[in-house]
């Protein structure tokens, strides 16, 4: 195994954008590219110059939060008002469903982040005479919906040259070009920031044209007048921000509104017109967040004692599970036992499912098996929503053990590690080397490396609830801490072997190398 120093370490992480042909923002894919996208613009200039009453219709997660957002503040940004609704995970369920449709009587629908799969919804709008715009990332079904115009990089004959984007994205898309069309003074890259954090938070690939966007509007957070990031950089106090940041400290915040509550608050906060409103709406996201995360560990709990890990697939269910948090549980299971997870929530007598994976394998196409079964269903290859009828669930278990039997394709991704670490290299230099190439994701992963033999001289456990385990390590006479988060059982070994990953750990303005533990091997 090659040894980790700090060139080898540059050379390797220069390779992975050599080839980006969307290395520039000036290089970016043209929004002409996108199928209907002409159709749609002109559907709009339309209902403008028509004074049309025009309702956008996002969805209840990060990157629909974000695609609603965008779409809000542009039209407000060229005075033209509009109307938008985010669904209540609760009360009208995913997307644009029949209950959204009772809410609309006019105009024109565009809906973001969603939409694709909504072929009874748009029967009933088409019923009312309402246009339909769908903008959307999703998986697209044999059977689309009716409508204007369907703008989605994964239509077969769209020639958007880079498929993986999400759903903001999209949007973002759109509106550039009913800019363009109308020829406004809109500064489209102000929106940068808002696009990075639902690029990660929807865990798209962070290469080519994803990776450059990041990279930007992660810069823009830190110099953002928008008063949800000058909250956010107030509170936060980093000098510059990092994926993971996104990831593991803002999206979640941003993501508990929607899941322990309603999505609405969620776009308060990000469409703040003062830093007081910002902070008071942040207030109330950290207090749902904690409450998720109480909920989160209680159902996880629960379902662990349900699992069978003979099986191909982890598939459990409980009565009134919260609807929720149940995808970040089936993402951690399925991290755990290294095998797609679904995890579903009855509640009179229909299950609501979320279902995770990490490898290879697309859990659209396997959920499609059991199509039959199922009430609904959509999604990504990495996950996916779905519900059927309780009395449905043993067959639908049975079905997906089956097909995954029948898959090539692996169940999970392992970590790859660069190779052996030169402790001896690891400082700030080693650090800003990493930090340097930000930002990672899927497909560009953070690197991760191995030490072999670190004798282990102390471990203690630390954290409000003692749930965090600090190990105190010495490899060749070299002490070092490293980082168990989310771990309460102690280590008995004399010596390991470990996968690391390193960031900066900064503390009342101390800044430090910190290693986390990716793994014991």
């Amino acid at each position: 195994m090659q040894k980790i120093t700090k060139a080898k370490l540059c050379e390797i992480l220069n390779l992975r954008h050599k080839e980006n042909p969307y290395a520039k923002l000036s290089n970016m894919p043209s929004p002409e590219s996108f199928k209907d996208i002409k159709k749609a613009t002109a559907r709009v200039k339309e209902a403008i110059l028509n004074n049309e009453k025009i309702t956008i219709v996002g969805d209840y997660d990060v990157d629909g939060v974000i695609s609603t957002a965008i779409m809000v503040d542009f039209f407000k940004q060229i005075h033209y008002p509009i109307k938008h609704i985010i669904p209540n995970r609760f009360e009208h369920g995913y997307g644009l469903s029949p209950k959204i449709i009772d809410l609309i009587d006019e105009g024109l629908v565009i809906t973001v982040d969603n939409g694709i799969s909504a072929l009874n919804a748009s029967k009933l709008l088409k019923e009312k005479k309402i246009d339909l715009i769908i903008t959307d990332h999703h998986t697209v079904p044999e059977e689309l919906p009716y409508a204007t115009a369907i703008i989605n990089p994964k239509q077969e004959d769209c020639q958007f040259p880079f498929k993986e984007i999400c759903g903001a994205q999209v949007a973002w898309y759109f509106c550039v070009s009913i800019k363009t069309e109308l020829n406004l003074n809109v500064d489209m890259s102000s929106f940068l920031d808002l696009l990075s954090v639902a690029i990660i938070a929807d865990i798209m690939p962070m290469t080519s044209l994803n990776y450059t966007l990041v990279k930007h509007g992660l810069k823009k957070i830190k110099t953002s007048q928008r008063p949800a990031f000058l909250e956010l950089n107030e509170v936060m106090q980093k000098n510059a921000f990092t994926s993971d940041d996104i990831g593991f400290l803002i999206a979640p915040k941003i993501n508990s509104a929607g899941r322990m509550d309603d999505a609405s608050l969620a776009l308060d906060f990000l469409l703040s017109s003062t830093q007081k409103e910002a902070k008071e709406a942040l207030d109330v996201l950290n207090e749902l967040n904690n409450y998720r995360k109480l909920l989160q560990e209680d159902i996880s709990q629960k379902a662990q004692m349900e699992v069978n890990e003979n099986e191909n697939a982890i598939i459990v269910w409980g009565e009134h599970w919260h609807e929720g948090v149940i995808g970040i549980v089936a993402s951690k299971l399925s991290s755990k036992y290294k095998k797609p997870a679904f995890i579903f929530s009855i509640n009179e007598g229909i299950a609501k499912g979320s279902a995770r994976a990490n490898g290879d394998i697309n859990l659209h196409t396997i959920i499609s098996c059991a199509s039959d079964l199922l009430l609904g269903f959509g999604g990504h290859k990495n996950a996916a929503g779905l519900s059927l009828k309780q009395e449905h669930l043993e067959a639908f278990k049975t079905t997906i053990n089956e097909a995954i039997s029948q898959c090539n394709e692996t169940l999970h991704i392992e970590l790859d590690t660069l190779g052996e670490l030169d402790i001896n290299s690891v400082d700030m230099e080693f650090i800003d080397l990493i930090e340097n190439y930000e930002p990672y994701g899927l497909d560009n992963l953070r690197p991760v490396f191995k030490i072999s033999n670190a004798q282990v001289v102390n471990t203690v456990l630390f954290g409000k609830d003692k749930n965090h385990l600090k190990l105190f390590l010495n490899t060749q006479g070299c002490m070092f801490e490293a980082i168990m988060f989310n771990e309460k059982e102690m280590i008995k070994e004399d010596s390991i072997d470990l996968i690391v990953s390193l960031n900066k750990n900064e503390f009342r303005g101390d800044v430090k190398a910190q290693f986390l533990v990716q793994q014991i091997l």
